[in-house]
């Protein structure tokens, strides 16, 4: 099971399991004991967060843009002839299955009643086939 919440919000450790940060920025002075992994690879790119916080893109358009990310094939891939990894499938992936068996709680610095935020894009991505 998939949850989302703010990276500041108190927690109840049995009901938010491993605890993911999904930001490309971790905040300066920010605890590590806030959350359990952090991955920035999860987080949309510098210049896409930025373009949307100026209110250069729409949501739909953010959205559309980072799932993109998610999936875009990077250098790895151009040096892997036969096995490509495309971008952060097999990271989704194993996300989902470390959910099957407990809960995983996606974390960002965004207030829990933002109502757009990339946390959210990503686990809807996670709750369909990848």
């Amino acid at each position: 099971m998939f949850r989302t919440k703010c990276v500041y919000s108190p927690v109840t450790p049995r009901r938010v399991g491993l605890r993911i940060l999904a930001t490309r920025f971790r905040g300066r002075g920010m605890p590590k004991d806030l959350y359990d992994v952090w991955m920035p690879n999860l987080g949309p790119s510098e210049m896409l967060l930025r373009a949307f916080l100026a209110g250069k893109l729409t949501w739909a358009e953010f959205s559309r843009r980072y799932r993109a990310e998610l999936f875009h094939s990077g250098s790895a891939d151009a040096s892997n002839h036969t096995i490509k990894n495309h971008g952060q499938k097999f990271t989704l992936r194993l996300l989902q299955r470390l959910a099957q068996d407990s809960t995983t709680t996606i974390l960002c610095h965004c207030s829990e009643d933002q109502p757009h935020c990339h946390r959210c894009i990503l686990e809807r991505l996670l709750k369909r086939p990848i």
